[in-house]
């Protein structure tokens, strides 16, 4: 009974009673400290995300704000599309040759504007193709292709911007305009310094490029953007823009080429140095069969057009192929002023005396022999140089490696040797001239020179023995040294050296007796003009190779002939003796290899102290050629003279030289069969010797009146 005086109903129970049964039946839960853990870290991390999404958004907005801003600044900064396709500081040099046809181009060559619309449609897609095939698609900046740019660099174990670029042709054209900073000579060094900084990649200069992109698209339309490219491109041998590089490996223009050179020229912007094809054309080829396959890849030729491509690769030109004349092309830039040549700011072109076909046969001529009878591993050098009878100079060979670089040492310019014997005929010119003939005699025996301030001198000739009585044809022939002394001493060392001047030798001409042996030092190209003088009847020449120089797209020329005939130096009878004497030497005497069968050939060997100099120096009625062997250094050739290898080589160039050419008689004068007229003086002669330099003096002195 409850408190009121009722009784509660049995199986009732209190409500606050049933309240505490039950949570005595359910125990209170408690929280799982993992879950605790997860719900703090989910509402951080959902804190941060809406920091970061907050952040991200306003640094988005403030980059955005920065390179627009940029693009803006770059974009009023542009110029127009026509000042940017040739900004060249240094000109270029073409050198033509006596035909008319290129043969060597020196400096930066710009071929002259091209577009995306006037060049071949296959060459335009093959570009697209191997540089930015979505250059039609994007604003400038590819996100894509950067990514992959760089996840391929890291990958490769280099920096994220070293190697693969992922650059757009838009960026790449901002590359080649250095973000618009000009060149300055007080900033850089030269161009090649300017160029390397303008390429060079890193982070901040890849940000830089996105906002100068971004202007370049707007400010411009796609194809002007890729005639710029098209234009300042770099593409190896000294080619900037696709129309000088087609020019230059394919001889025709850009609008001409076919798919086979489209890919080649193309496959070129990747490493211009390396896959240019006068470097390396089996390289060059491989990487257009590589454009080739990207080309029918994007559905710009058919699979059917890009197989015969490949079965059929573009080759170079004759010009490009045959490489030929670089010796003459520095000696030709050497000779014009610098302005015009070597620094020049002008687009120049020179018409040269240069014969493509004489430059084989002299390289040829001279390879077959050097290949045949020098040894292996041989270091000796050789050079060859062809003219005319007036000194143009037609074919030079500086050294054995004739296809090596621009700016090779030149041998038959530079080097200035020891003529030995090839001296001689200027001796017997002298005394020619004077009145003396082929057939007068002259004494070869022991000789011996007393010298007030030098020691005694007895020359020897070559052999060590003497033939006593001779005439001076046969002295010469055999190349008889006491005979060239005795006739040098009997007419005056001074009227020799005058002579030998007069011709064109301009070294420093020896004053001792040893004068006639040709201890004196010349280049070859200087004892070949002299040669020159002997054939065309006794007048000096200038060896020349300069025509004519002006600048492209003008007609009148800045320069004319630098060089050709000059004054005379012996008269034409006695020069015609002289071709005789010379005709003999060759016929029966020490230059019997160069022999050309069927045809008329005049010359002298020359072999100077130790041997270390060869020469063979000679002409027929249609070409003078000379050719010198011997080492860089000066040491002596063994087992080498000057009617050896010289002369074997002299040979086989002028066989080729002249392939073609009618056979013409030397100019020169057979003496009778009368009986010689006199005798060269002894040394010993002191009347007939005084009254010998007497004449000379006479003779020499009007003339120079």
């Amino acid at each position: 009974m409850g408190r009121s005086g009722k009784v509660r109903s049995p199986g009732k129970a209190h409500p606050r009673q049933r309240r505490n049964t039950k949570k005595s039946r359910q125990p209170k839960r408690s929280v799982s400290p993992l879950a605790f853990l997860g719900a703090v870290l989910g509402w951080l991390l959902l804190r941060i995300l809406r920091l970061g999404w907050s952040i991200g958004l306003r640094t988005a907005l403030f980059m955005a704000l920065v390179t627009g801003a940029a693009a803006w600044y770059y974009y009023s900064e542009l110029p127009p599309v026509s000042e940017l396709v040739d900004v060249r500081t240094s000109g270029s040099v073409t050198l033509l040759d006596r035909h008319g046809s290129v043969f060597a181009w020196r400096g930066k060559q710009f071929g002259g504007l091209v577009t995306a619309a006037s060049v071949a449609p296959v060459l335009k897609n093959s570009v697209i193709a191997t540089e930015d095939r979505r250059f039609y698609r994007h604003f400038g900046v590819s996100p894509r292709g950067i990514a992959s740019a760089v996840w391929i660099n890291l990958r490769e174990g280099r920096g994220p911007f070293t190697g693969h670029g992922g650059s757009t042709i838009t960026q790449q054209v901002a590359k080649l305009m250095c973000l618009g900073v000009p060149y300055d000579s007080d900033r850089w060094e030269n161009e090649e310094t300017y160029e390397a900084e303008c390429r060079r990649g890193s982070m901040w200069r890849k940000l830089k490029e996105v906002p100068f992109a971004i202007a370049m698209e707007l400010k411009y339309t796609k194809d002007e953007i890729l005639t710029v490219y098209l234009n300042r491109s770099y593409l190896g041998a000294g080619t900037y823009g696709f129309e000088a590089a087609s020019q230059r490996y394919f001889g025709k223009s850009a609008a001409n080429v076919d798919a086979a050179e489209a890919a080649m020229l193309a496959g070129l912007l990747t490493a211009p140095t390396r896959y240019a094809p006068t470097n390396n054309l089996q390289r060059a080829q491989a990487r257009a069969s590589t454009v080739l396959n990207l080309l029918a890849r994007e559905g710009h030729i058919s699979s059917l057009d890009a197989a015969a491509a490949k079965a059929a690769p573009a080759e170079l030109s004759a010009a490009a192929e045959a490489r030929a004349g670089g010796y003459f092309a520095d000696w030709i830039m050497g000779r014009g002023p610098s302005f015009l040549t070597r620094s020049t700011t002008e687009d120049v072109i020179i018409r040269t005396t240069f014969d493509p076909q004489l430059q084989t046969a002299a390289e040829e001529g001279l390879q077959e022999v050097l290949d045949a009878k020098l040894m292996v591993g041989s270091k000796a050098q050789a050079a060859v140089v062809v003219m005319s009878a007036d000194g143009a100079v037609r074919a030079m060979v500086g050294g054995r490696r004739f296809k090596g670089v621009a700016g090779a040492f030149n041998r038959a310019i530079m080097a200035k040797r020891q003529t030995g014997s090839a001296f001689k005929p200027f001796v017997y010119a002298t005394a020619l001239e004077l009145g003396y003939r082929v057939d007068d005699s002259v004494l070869d025996a022991p000789l011996t020179i007393d010298s007030p301030r030098a020691p005694a001198w007895s020359p020897k000739n070559y052999t060590g023995d003497f033939v006593g009585e001779t005439t001076l044809t046969e002295a010469l022939a055999q190349s008889l040294n006491t005979p060239a002394v005795r006739i040098s001493e009997a007419v005056g060392r001074n009227q020799v050296r005058r002579v030998a001047e007069t011709f064109g030798i301009e070294s420093d001409l020896a004053v001792g007796p040893a004068l006639a042996l040709g201890t004196s030092e010349s280049t070859l190209l200087e004892m070949t003009g002299a040669y020159a003088g002997i054939l065309n009847g006794g007048t000096s020449v200038r060896p020349y190779g300069l025509i004519e120089l002006r600048l492209v797209h003008e007609d009148s020329p800045l320069m004319g002939k630098a060089g050709g005939f000059g004054e005379r130096a012996i008269s034409q009878t006695a020069a015609r003796q002289l071709v005789y004497m010379m005709f003999q030497a060759v016929e029966h005497g020490t230059g019997q290899r160069a022999r050309i069968p069927g045809r008329e050939v005049a010359g002298k060997t020359g072999t100077t102290q130790a041997a270390r100099d060869a020469w063979f120096l000679g002409f027929t009625a249609d070409y003078v050629a000379g050719v010198w062997m011997g080492y860089d250094d000066n040491t002596p050739l063994r087992g080498v003279t000057g009617g050896g290898l010289p002369a074997e080589i002299w040979h086989e160039v002028m066989l080729r030289v002249h392939e073609g050419i009618p056979v013409h008689a030397l100019p020169m004068t057979v003496p009778d069969e009368a009986p010689p007229r006199a005798r060269v003086p002894d040394l010993v002669d002191e009347p007939r010797k005084s009254v010998i330099e007497g004449v000379i003096s006479a003779i020499f002195g009007e003339r120079r009146r």
